[in-house]
């Protein structure tokens, strides 16, 4: 297990690399070209580029988040070949810069869904929250204006003011877009990438949908055991895995997180570890990495990815805001700090009880 950050690039990140650096036990980083738009090819000299920044730090790329899929993709349209070929481009490139994991989504229109940025919690600190009633009275058109003005001025990822300016074109694009048709067309774009991530050892890592249900009547599939399980065995290679992400799955309670990392061996290919907190099935709020502050038991989480010796970057992610730093919500530094001292320290915990 390798302990890792997310880093938004030095254009957009109030994180520095320093500060990263300075993370007891944080080795890399997770990161991507962020001024690139879905379906545009990366080329060698930028990945190179952003190599070089981060290696200068003492730090190194652990792996990418996210090379985004183009909706031509998701949707099946008749131009989906030439952006798969883009990607196929960039995967390319990727490899031949020695970068060997890519974690992607496959959610119609939004990225993950909050409604709230900046909840207050009895300990003053604030979180992303979501409850469904809230999105039950919201016009999906009109919901990025909604909480636009709550960002600290930053950007999130899958929200960008370019794409929700053609908010209703996209709600057009899928309307006839099922689960069904959604996971054919995951098939076809994952058939086709697999000779070139088998060429260069390229692990692909489907993030799960966040919220895991459908968000304004937009499929998502990539929800439960059962979904993950047909999505591997769809296209069985061992370069199609999962980014175990235990805030996504874990939004649905009837997800088992433990039982779900140990029915996948061998194909989750990255972790996102943090907590979060319900008050009830559909109202739920960012917690501190500690288990005692939210509802999972994160050591049975760490222990499941151990015990299927499970060696990939591990982040924390979603940290609360707190000591009044400004910046992305959910994306401070110093509650994501306390979150990967936390989780390496039952990493250690653990190694150490099995001897």
């Amino acid at each position: 297990m390798e302990m890792t950050l997310r880093w938004y690039g030095s254009k957009f990140d109030t994180v520095t690399l320093k500060q990263i650096r300075q993370i007891p036990g944080v080795t890399g980083v997770i990161t991507t070209l962020y001024d690139t738009q879905p379906g545009e090819v990366w080329s060698r000299e930028r990945i190179a580029a952003l190599k070089e920044e981060v290696a200068a730090s003492g730090l190194h790329i652990s792996g990418i988040e996210s090379v985004n899929i183009h909706d031509a993709i998701k949707t099946g349209s008749p131009e989906r070949d030439m952006y798969i070929d883009n990607y196929i481009e960039t995967l390319e490139n990727l490899g031949k810069e020695d970068i060997h994991l890519v974690c992607y989504n496959f959610m119609p229109v939004f990225d993950w869904t909050r409604t709230e940025l900046a909840r207050v919690r009895p300990d003053g600190s604030t979180v992303l929250a979501y409850t469904q009633e809230a999105v039950d009275a919201l016009d999906p058109e009109n919901m990025f204006e909604s909480i636009a003005g709550d960002t600290n001025g930053t950007i999130m990822p899958g929200w960008e003011p370019e794409r929700m300016a053609k908010i209703k074109e996209l709600f057009d694009m899928y309307k006839d877009i099922d689960d069904e048709k959604l996971f054919e067309n995951l098939k076809y774009f994952l058939e086709r990438i697999m000779p070139v991530c088998n060429k260069y050892d390229i692990n692909m890592a489907i993030h799960p949908d966040d919220p895991a249900w459908s968000v304004f009547g937009l499929p998502r599939i990539i929800i439960n055991k059962a979904n993950i399980l047909r999505m591997m065995a769809m296209v069985d290679d061992p370069h199609n895995g999962v980014t175990f992400c235990s805030g996504s799955y874990g939004t649905n309670l009837e997800n088992d997180l433990p039982d779900m990392i140990r029915s996948l061996k061998g194909r989750i290919h990255f972790a996102h570890v943090r907590n979060l907190k319900f008050n009830s099935p559909t109202d739920f709020e960012e917690a501190a990495h500690l288990s005692t502050d939210g509802t999972f038991d994160m050591y049975e989480i760490m222990k499941a990815l151990y015990d299927i010796g499970f060696e990939g970057p591990v982040r924390p992610d979603h940290g609360r805001m707190i000591w009044d730093e400004v910046a992305m919500p959910g994306y401070g530094l110093y509650d994501r700090a306390l979150g990967a001292t936390y989780l390496n320290g039952l990493w250690e915990a653990i190694v150490k009880g099995a001897r």
